[in-house]
């Protein structure tokens, strides 16, 4: 959430934003209804003042006895009260239509944010290793989980429907052991490790930024308010709602969860496999800090060197892309996707997602700090996918297949996988 008075002094900025992010949403108007909501309340508070004041001359005019000066008082006071009640009605349907303007109001973007569509105006800033040549016909991750007795996504679909799978065997200790790989690298790096709530109030996916604008991606449990988070990002920021807190060090968090999303409106795309699927583990991290732009980058830049650290000890090539506007969340002020070479799409394919944005999850979610002088402030927050799987699984056994069929084990992974070299046919 921005601040609206500084909406105010900046309604061309925050409108050229929301068009290139795509969010439909008219600051004019969002101003007009700012004003309109703020002069019913003065006028509002004006006659609650006189309403007070009648209230003292009536009882001064019942002390004196002056019974005209009493009825014609409580006329007037009659008249304040309806007047009143009409513009509080008035100003509650204006603060609906601003509660509903204001809480799609995009973030502002970093100056260094390409400008773009879509993911395909990503900018590449950074590739590290390079794809493997094969020199036999290669197997996608399906065909090699299949013949390795680790994936089964026939019975997925039978038990719970599309985009569902079953990781078996070596698939599901892999699976295991790139979180824990994961999980053990931020630990080493200071980040505090909590086990999280999977079920969550909307206020909790309000105040970090996914409702109201992906309220279609989230699935809700029937009979109540509660919703299955599709990242342990709501459950860890909402772990401070309300709250004061000390960032004389940046707070560091992590957690490893269950995830799930609808997917509503990617039909037909990336459907092969496991690439999107509606249930899937995912290690975050998350960062809470001053707020100062300078310092947030900062973080921002550590929780990308993480995540790359990870992919260079799974041993896989990769890329890092600086997100354009146009493919960027209501909330981000600045991302970097990382995408992994995948050889059965011959594509680099998103894997880890870093983004900074700013005090807006602050702003909704009410944490604050107290600055050098004592000042009450809004924090940054920023979070990055340390690892999700089993997309991750997609390069892992793809890269490092060979002829024979069997497939390598990155060494990093080989004491989560009782010192197992390589998957065996």
């Amino acid at each position: 959430m921005l601040d609206i008075k500084w909406i105010r002094n900046n309604r061309d900025e925050v409108q050229t934003v929301a068009d290139r992010k795509g969010i439909a949403i008219s600051i004019s108007r969002l101003v007009e209804v700012d004003g309109e909501r703020r002069r019913l309340q003065q006028d509002i508070e004006e006659l609650r003042q006189e309403r007070n004041q009648t209230i003292q001359e009536i009882n001064l005019s019942i002390y004196s006895g002056d019974e005209k000066d009493v009825e014609q008082r409580k006329l007037r006071m009659k008249e304040i009260n309806q007047r009143i009640a009409s513009l509080e009605n008035e100003h509650k349907a204006v603060q609906a239509e601003f509660a509903d303007l204001i809480q799609i109001v995009p973030n502002i973007v970093s100056p260094d944010t390409p400008a773009g569509l879509s993911d395909q105006d990503n900018v590449e800033v950074k590739r590290v290793g390079e794809p493997p040549g094969f020199a036999f016909e290669i197997k996608d991750h399906v065909k090699l989980g299949e013949l390795h007795q680790m994936i089964n996504i026939p019975r997925g679909v039978k038990t719970a429907g599309s985009r569902n799978y079953y990781l078996t065997g070596a698939g599901a200790t892999l699976h295991r052991a790139v979180q824990q790989l994961a999980l053990d690298l931020l630990i080493e790096r200071g980040y505090t490790l909590l086990e999280v709530p999977l079920m969550v109030r909307r206020e909790a996916l309000y105040n970090t930024g996914f409702f109201p604008l992906g309220e279609d991606q989230t699935y809700r449990i029937d009979g109540g308010d509660h919703y299955l988070v599709g990242t342990s990002e709501v459950p860890l920021i909402a772990f401070y709602d309300n709250e004061i807190v000390d960032v004389g060090k940046p707070i560091r968090l992590a957690a490893a969860s269950t995830c799930f999303r609808s997917e509503v409106g990617s039909s037909g795309k990336d459907v092969h496999g496991l690439y999107r699927v509606h249930q899937f583990s995912k290690v975050e991290q998350i960062v809470i800090c001053e707020d100062s732009v300078e310092a947030s980058e900062q973080m921002l830049q550590e929780i990308t060197r993480n995540a790359e650290d990870l992919l260079q000890q799974l041993e896989l090539p990769y890329r890092v892309m600086a997100v354009c506007t146009g493919d960027m969340s209501q909330k981000t002020y600045k991302q970097f996707d990382i995408e992994t070479w995948m050889p059965s799409r011959q594509a680099y394919g998103e894997t880890h997602s870093s983004s900074n944005l700013l005090d807006f999850q602050a702003r909704r979610s009410n944490i604050r700090y107290r600055d050098a002088q004592g000042k009450l402030r809004f924090c940054h927050t920023l979070n990055n996918t340390a690892v999700a799987s089993p997309r991750i699984l997609i390069p892992l056994l793809e890269n490092h297949q060979e002829e024979d069929g069997s497939i390598r084990i990155p060494e990093a992974l080989r004491k989560y996988m009782n010192g197992m070299e390589r998957l065996q046919l």
